[in-house]
């Protein structure tokens, strides 16, 4: 079945199969759905009944391998964090124990152990697929690591880098990798598939993640929804105390992504004289613009600095001090 949400990205994919590059970049914003075309595109590469067809079978050994997340010639590397492959290695490898809190970049172990894999011979006799992701949080020493196996592609392998940020990349990897870009599905198209998913209000949360059908599902299906919403009621009424009672790092990010969107909005507000993200927000204070996009501009600086080791609550009560305009308990 061609992608539900991307089937132009899709056939894009699907089309290169014929002149296949050692290497792919999907590329795109965060939750338009470019690492489950990623994934799909991987098992297709891999399925033993496609051929030169356009989906994979689902049925032979190897989609089946690929599907219970066990198939012996497909890695993926993301940062431990992420939890989902962690453990992930060949049969004769010794899972190291992991000590300290899981990192939250791509190390260089990481790529070193990849440029193992597809050094070696594939154990269904095909190719050898590396999904890399989110490409971006290679440290500089594992992304230098993973340069040199795109300089020197070993037979049969193949690499597929998914990245929100692709500038973050260094420009060498880059330009060995050929471009996918992947732009946000058409909004109708989106909120349809974010309502056969369950979600309620689907508009409203498909307009927080910028159009991101994905991202709105993460967004809408957890404890965030009601995060956000909470944060929202404490800024309108200018209860910082209560926005800043953040704890953990992750709901940290998460108020820094408020305040940009929530800045983005006064500020189209004023120049479009309508909202884009957070369009139930009144407008707060009577900042002018250059402030508010300032405050963006800064927000999305401490969405960053908010995965790095603070104190969470002393860093939001810093960010929404410097709300622009606003009056505050």
């Amino acid at each position: 079945m061609i992608d539900e949400l991307q089937p132009a990205a899709w056939r894009q994919l699907a089309a290169l199969r014929g002149r296949l590059p050692h290497a792919l970049l999907i590329h795109g914003a965060q939750g338009v759905g470019k690492l489950a075309l990623a994934e799909r595109f991987a098992q297709l590469l891999l399925c033993e009944v496609a051929g030169q067809g356009t989906e994979p079978c689902a049925t032979c050994p190897s989609c089946r391998w690929f599907l219970g997340a066990n198939h012996p010639d497909v890695r993926f590397i993301e940062p431990e964090a992420f939890g989902r492959y962690a453990e992930q290695a060949d049969e004769d490898e010794a899972v190291p124990a992991k000590a300290g809190k899981p990192s939250t970049e791509i190390k260089i172990e990481q790529v070193r152990a990849l440029a193992d894999f597809v050094n070696v011979g594939s154990h269904r006799g095909g190719r050898r697929v590396a999904v890399v992701h989110p490409a971006e949080d290679m440290n500089l020493s594992s992304a230098n690591a993973l340069l040199k196996s795109l300089e020197e592609p070993p037979a049969g392998a193949f690499f597929l880098l998914v990245s929100h940020r692709p500038a973050r990349l260094l420009p060498t990897i880059r330009s060995r990798c050929v471009a996918v870009p992947v732009p946000p599905p058409e909004p109708g198209v989106a909120a349809a598939w974010l309502a056969a998913q369950g979600v309620k209000e689907p508009a409203r949360w498909l307009a927080f993640a910028g159009g991101a059908p994905r991202r709105a599902l993460e967004i809408a299906s957890g404890d965030k929804a009601e995060a956000i919403a909470t944060l929202l009621r404490a800024i309108e009424a200018g209860d910082l105390e209560a926005a800043s009672a953040v704890p953990d790092r992750e709901m940290l990010e998460l108020l820094a992504e408020v305040l940009q969107k929530l800045s983005l909005d006064q500020a189209f507000g004023e120049l479009a004289g309508r909202s884009r993200f957070l369009p139930e927000i009144r407008p707060i204070g009577d900042a002018q613009t250059a402030r508010w996009l300032a405050f963006a501009r800064a927000m999305g600086q401490n969405r960053l600095l908010a995965r790095h080791p603070l104190n969470p609550r002393l860093f939001a009560s810093e960010m929404l001090s410097g709300i622009p305009g606003r009056q505050t308990k």
